[in-house]
């Protein structure tokens, strides 16, 4: 499982986290909005971290972090016929300077490019915090101490 940390109230980044829930279904990734600090917390990502664009989190090994473009392409990579895709977007010389550099601008003016929602969005698939997953899905974070046991 990967973890997609995302901004919550940008249409774009919404729209895009929706076009990935409808490919991947859950399968492969689950969402936290920037927003959710608790969750980032967990996740071990300082909430400024996520001015330089979205992260994305390996499950199996959270050292592994990608973010901004670097994230998109892993994202892409991962999913089913997306490693030809990012492989051929990679080998055109050029292109992946180019794509950094507009996914920074586009980064810094989004909500100028696409607006901004009046709320935040939750997606159909969370990421799982402790206490809240179904049963079999793995958590990110801790038990806490139950006081009434003490």
């Amino acid at each position: 499982m990967h973890y997609v940390v995302y901004d919550g109230t940008c249409n774009l980044c919404v729209n895009f986290v929706k076009i990935l829930e409808d490919l991947d279904r859950g399968q492969r990734f689950r969402y936290v909005p920037m927003q959710e600090t608790d969750t980032l917390a967990m996740l071990q990502v300082e909430p400024q971290a996520c001015e330089m664009g979205m992260i994305l989190i390996d499950g199996d090994r959270p050292e592994r972090r990608w973010q901004g473009s670097d994230a998109a392409e892993e994202i892409g990579r991962l999913l089913p016929a997306g490693q030809g895709v990012v492989d051929a977007y990679r080998a055109l010389p050029g292109l992946k300077w180019l794509g950094d550099r507009l996914y920074a601008q586009v980064r810094d003016h989004r909500y100028a490019l696409f607006g901004q929602r009046a709320s935040l969005y939750q997606s159909a698939h969370p990421v799982c915090t402790y206490g809240n997953c179904p049963p079999g899905q793995p958590s990110v974070g801790k038990a806490k101490a139950n006081p009434d046991l003490a």
